[in-house]
């Protein structure tokens, strides 16, 4: 499959209210796929949000027409996705991704030299995926206790609020306000 026949897939990294709240800016960069002007796109992730139409595209002041993979740009969007759309949620093609709470991961904590410390089950965390954060708690596998600097280990994670998500994803991890460590989504749990 070619990258333009892929479904469309953005990380709102920024967004800027225009014209008094007739026009949504969502920015970020175009990870897969393509879109152009008057495509539909679905809100994913966090809170959600409908299903609307690209009004416009923006790449650095000239107005484009579609913008593929691999492009930064900003998606005009009709001022009733003012509320609903924030940091760390995607655009994507309507039903291509889903917004998850539980997933399972390989997760790997950093040394103690750069900031690891140990994680416990029911630890909260906070999860760092594409641009957005948020707070969930870690299951360690059955028999571990703790999961000491350095060390590696297949977890469950429940976030507070549910992201979009696919296997493979990669994460970073906060502990006690410090970066901790990083892992990967193995598995879609709900």
């Amino acid at each position: 499959m070619k990258a333009a026949d892929e479904p469309f897939l953005m990380v709102v990294e920024d967004v800027f209210v225009r014209n008094r709240g007739r026009v949504v800016l969502a920015c970020g960069r175009i990870e897969r796929g393509r879109v152009r002007t008057g495509d539909e796109v679905e809100i994913v992730g966090l809170a959600g949000g409908p299903v609307t139409r690209i009004a416009g595209i923006d790449r650095c002041r000239p107005h484009a027409g579609e913008v593929i993979a691999g492009t930064h740009a900003g998606l005009l969007l009709p001022g009733s996705a003012t509320g609903a759309i924030e940091r760390g949620q995607v655009l994507a093609t309507p039903g291509s991704i889903g917004a998850h709470a539980v997933f399972a991961a390989d997760i790997a904590v950093l040394p103690e030299h750069q900031g690891g410390a140990e994680v416990l089950t029911g630890d909260g965390l906070h999860f760092h995926v594409g641009a957005g954060a948020v707070r969930g708690i870690v299951v360690l596998p059955d028999g571990v206790e703790v999961l000491r600097p350095s060390h590696l280990a297949a977890v469950t994670v429940r976030l507070e609020r549910p992201v979009a998500l696919e296997t493979g994803w990669t994460f970073a991890f906060r502990h006690h306000g410090r970066a901790a460590g990083s892992g990967a989504v193995t598995r879609l749990l709900s």
